[in-house]
């Protein structure tokens, strides 16, 4: 055995036998190697909801609702994160004083074997005190929805306050509480419904952060048909009859109402009532004349107005008729 191990060639044969294991064996972690990193994948799974964890005595603004997580890992990990999503993302604020911080996006049950990066990686945030107050509810209608000639006649709103509560740089940011009624064109009639309340900025802005109660009011809407008064002149029309001289015509409604569109009714700046002259007689000066509806309105109100004639009566003033009907009168009953 000695004299085989001091043969040169037994040497040189297990040299190269040697050096042929340590060939393949670094070809097979260079191999081994390469598999490992072929396997591994990155992946981004977008808008993951974010918690928020705060004193409940206490208001947080500027935290966005979702951010995007980057994982990388192998491929397996990274499909069974993305499939389960059973992990969190999170910003701890409650050892936190009131004030302004910036603070990191924290995650929650993630695999080690993951590399986790999270967009954006801090926030900035503010706490403040929680603050209620109560506001009156201005109700607002779009007037486009009103058919032609109809408009509003009063808009309410129930409850008329609500509570708002919110971080009190919101709450002293607050110019308008409106419940803002949408629907369908062409309203003719007066209705009920539901509105949300909005709170708004003085540049018109909605405070998303606000918390409302109640967050839905009750809008009753008001509908009227469009009208306009105008007084009422008497225009005498015919002739009066023999033996009656009517020195003036009067009436107690002095004015009557127009309805129809505005671009009709605001051109009327009288209404013209029409006496018949010839009906008025010596018994009766009294007359009850219907009203027309002007061209291009819908209605008038009153429908129907009483004409005075203020008359003298010449009772000397016979036709001559009558006279032979009376004295054919008197000769037969001589």
């Amino acid at each position: 055995m000695d004299k085989m191990m001091d043969n040169r060639w037994f040497l040189r044969i297990t040299a190269l036998l040697l050096a042929f294991l340590l060939f393949f064996s670094v070809q097979a972690d260079d191999n081994s190697a390469v598999t490992t990193d072929t396997s591994r994948v990155s992946e981004v799974i977008e808008e993951v909801e974010l918690e928020v964890y705060h004193d409940n005595s206490l208001m947080v603004s500027g935290v966005p609702k979702t951010a995007d997580l980057h994982l990388s890992g192998p491929v397996s990990v990274v499909q069974t994160a993305r499939q389960l999503e059973d992990f969190t993302l999170f910003v701890d604020l409650r050892n936190l004083p009131m004030g302004e911080h910036q603070v990191p996006i924290q995650t929650e049950n993630l695999s080690e074997q993951l590399t986790v990066r999270v967009d954006p990686a801090f926030v900035n945030v503010v706490i403040e005190e929680r603050v209620s107050q109560e506001f009156r509810v201005d109700p607002e209608i779009n007037e486009r929805m009103l058919a032609d000639g109809y408009i509003l006649d009063n808009v309410s709103v129930d409850p008329e306050t609500v509570i708002v509560t919110g971080p009190k740089s919101m709450i002293d940011a607050i110019s308008f509480v409106k419940a803002t009624v949408s629907g369908e064109q062409g309203v003719k009639e007066s209705f009920n419904t539901a509105a949300r309340v909005r709170v708004l900025a003085e540049d018109l802005t909605k405070l998303e952060s606000a918390e409302i109660e109640p967050a839905e009011v009750e809008v009753a809407v008001e509908v009227v048909e469009y009208s306009k008064t105008v007084p009422v002149r008497i225009e005498p029309i015919g002739k009066a009859g023999t033996g009656i001289t009517i020195k003036n015509w009067s009436t107690t409604t002095e004015e009557i109402q127009i309805f129809g569109p505005k671009s009709v009714v605001d051109e009327i700046t009288e209404y013209v009532v029409e006496a018949d002259a010839a009906l008025v007689t010596a018994k009766d000066s009294t007359l009850e004349v219907e009203l027309d509806i002007p061209a291009g309105a819908s209605a008038v109100s009153p429908g129907q107005v009483t004409v005075e004639a203020e008359t003298v009566i010449d009772d000397s003033a016979k036709r001559p008729t009558d006279q032979k009907d009376s004295e054919v009168v008197d000769n037969t009953e001589s």
